[in-house]
């Protein structure tokens, strides 16, 4: 057990008092102090240990204090701490190689994150293409830099509007919530030729690139049917449209995958990616793109750069995080881990009444919560929260399991290292969560 710190409160209130806390109001903000943690779990400083079912912002994949992620960084450390981005170095060249072999695509631009990297992919599409607009999906989020924010459907992007130009949405394959009216099975045909209007539309020589979550996450793990993607891909390829694919958080072994759209069979034009690149232990992002791209700029000009592109401790850490993953066999392990909570997940929805919906891949799972299953009225407004979801987050955070939950979604996201006896510790409170939910909305208890 970690040791109660007596400073912890005076840090608190210094935290409060001297920085700024993102995406809150800040006399709202209530942090946690945090001093540590190991595997799944890390610790506060009253001494607390805290499991960690959204592995933080879902990006802490090979869990806290990995040895030979922090071993590699304190090796190159020692070495080089810092090379300029116009530097050719040992790590750049191996993170490159390693990067172009998993992707099945050809070079990398590195970034400090998701957000950079999905700018520089929207300003190489442009670039590349000659054309100015770039189709997104609304229930997206790409990032809180202008351009990624403006390319989110998240409403996020709304205190920044109208941001850049050029950015045009469609409708997502949202399966449990068709627009308009119509049945899953309509939508799944429906979400792709709605998105072929669009480009009839707009003017298909107008638009460089669709940019796209692998799978959607923040805004609700929206797992497309089986032949979304392959359409997708197929009608792009039609109109000469790149594919850029947003794997900032479903990749790198989040779905038990290099890459979420990897379960589809279908190759993007251009990958970001950040989070799970180095389990969040350096700042790390990147943009891969096909062999046509590169080409392209062997002899034209790369309008982009960063002080911190190629930052040898960050290339160090990814290294370091994506032998971990292969050498400790923890896609399998996801996969494996994956199919036992979808089960469980799909038994919570039977259980409960406010469980109106589950969406599992690998260790990326949402629970959507209702009040009534037949008419699917969220338990929380849209961009809002209600007591029942106040309540439930409330009591999860009381058992010491730190859990994300947005809207009226719950998340399970644990680091790819978790066992299964602390898979199912954390699923027991949530379960007395949504039994509290459902007595509030006034419905029958829940048979064991």
């Amino acid at each position: 057990m970690p040791e109660p710190r007596p400073d912890t409160q005076q840090v608190i209130a210094e935290n409060r008092e001297y920085t700024l806390f993102s995406w809150s109001v800040q006399q709202q903000t209530h942090p946690i102090h945090m001093t540590g943690g190991r595997g799944s779990h890390f610790y506060d400083g009253d001494g607390n240990t805290w499991l960690d079912f959204s592995s933080q912002l879902i990006n802490l994949n090979v869990g806290h204090q990995h040895p030979k992620v922090l071993e590699a960084i304190k090796a190159q450390v020692d070495q080089m701490c810092f090379a300029g981005p116009s530097f050719a170095t040992d790590v750049r060249a191996e993170l490159g190689k390693k990067l172009a072999e998993v992707t099945g695509l050809a070079k990398s631009f590195f970034t400090l994150g998701g957000s950079e990297a999905n700018e520089n992919a929207i300003k190489m599409a442009k670039l590349y293409t000659g054309r100015d607009k770039i189709i997104t999906r609304y229930r997206s989020y790409h990032g809180a830099t202008m351009g990624s924010m403006s390319a989110s459907g998240d409403p996020r992007r709304w205190p920044v509007e109208p941001g850049i130009p050029g950015i045009v949405r469609v409708f997502d394959p949202y399966m449990y919530r068709p627009p308009m009216g119509g049945s899953a099975e309509e939508w799944e045909d429906g979400c792709i030729t709605h998105i072929e209007e669009v480009i009839q539309l707009e003017g298909p020589h107008t638009i460089a690139a669709m940019l796209v979550e692998g799978i959607t996450g923040s805004n609700g793990v929206l797992i497309p049917p089986d032949s979304y993607y392959p359409r997708l891909r197929a009608l792009l390829d039609k109109y000469d449209i790149l594919l850029i694919d947003d794997e900032v958080m479903s990749g790198f072994g989040r779905t038990g995958k290099w890459l979420a759209t990897q379960h589809y069979g279908i190759v993007p034009d251009i990958v970001t990616c950040a989070k799970g690149l180095t389990s969040g232990y350096m700042p790390l992002g990147a943009v891969v793109v096909n062999q046509k791209i590169a080409d392209y700029f062997e002899n034209h000009f790369l309008a982009g750069g960063l002080t911190y592109s190629g930052h040898p401790v960050s290339l160090a850490a990814a290294i370091a995080n994506l032998k971990v993953y292969e050498e400790e066999h923890l896609f399998e392990h996801t996969m494996e881990l994956g199919n036992y909570l979808g089960e469980r997940l799909e038994a919570m929805k039977r259980k409960y009444a406010c469980v109106g919906d589950v969406r599992s891949i690998g260790l990326f799972s949402v629970l959507e919560l209702v009040r009534d299953k037949q008419t699917k009225e969220p338990l929380a407004p849209y961009n809002g929260t209600s007591p029942e979801m106040a309540r439930l987050a409330a009591h999860i955070k009381s058992k010491h399991v730190y859990a994300f939950s947005r809207f009226n979604m719950l998340w399970v996201c644990p680091p790819l290292v978790i066992t299964r006896e602390e898979l199912d510790a954390g699923l027991a409170v949530y379960e007395e969560a949504l039994a509290l939910v459902d007595e509030m909305i006034g419905a029958p208890v829940a048979a064991d």
